[in-house]
């Protein structure tokens, strides 16, 4: 679908416009995996990152078609911004982690810890913690470390668990959940 410059109308705008009118019940934990595997018509990313100070609050995917344009902002803000590097992050992962909330019926954006990481990022970080894997799949783009203000470490990593569509990992005494489009797995206390 082309949208002609000369009404000032972008695909995008459209998009966005149409999404705001759609109106989606929140799902249950029972049928988290069907909405993760595209009951739900739009997909939405709503996080804020501490380290930059830069929030993003967008619709990626409308009714089985990801929007390239929103994908790519989407990169950006999960980059490695202590080395000011991204790579695409995979939307496998951005599926799961807009399934999560949705399930966790809240409005309050994530507060993104850690999305795509550098070599160079996950050696320092490796060096002061035993819990960052060597081969961690945050250096691929497919997991993010989130948290949630108004909502326990504990339900967070419930509501992913239920997604049944990666890896979970809960980060009690760090106060936040690890999402990533492994294998199915979890851990943590």
């Amino acid at each position: 679908m082309t949208m002609s410059s000369s009404n000032g109308m972008s695909r995008r705008a459209l998009l966005g416009a149409f999404a705001a009118t759609a109106v989606a019940a929140a799902p249950t934990f029972s049928n988290a995996a069907g909405f993760l595997r595209g009951a739900g018509d739009v997909r939405r990313i709503a996080m804020y990152a501490g380290r930059t100070g830069e929030s993003i609050n967008t619709i990626y995917w409308i009714e089985g078609e990801y929007i390239k344009e929103a994908l790519a902002e989407i990169n950006y803000f999960m980059r490695d911004a202590r080395v000011d590097k991204q790579i695409a992050i995979d939307t496998r992962t951005l599926d799961i982690t807009a399934a999560a909330h949705a399930l966790l019926d809240s409005t309050e954006p994530y507060m993104l810890l850690s999305g795509y990481r550098s070599p160079e990022t996950n050696a320092m970080l490796r060096s002061r913690s035993r819990g960052v894997a060597k081969n961690s799949l945050h250096l691929k783009g497919q997991a993010a470390d989130l948290r949630l203000n108004s909502r326990s470490v504990n339900q967070i990593f419930k509501a992913a668990q239920a997604c049944r569509a990666g890896g979970v990992g809960k980060y009690s005494g760090s106060n936040f959940v690890h999402m990533d489009c492994g294998q199915v797995r979890s851990w943590g206390s």
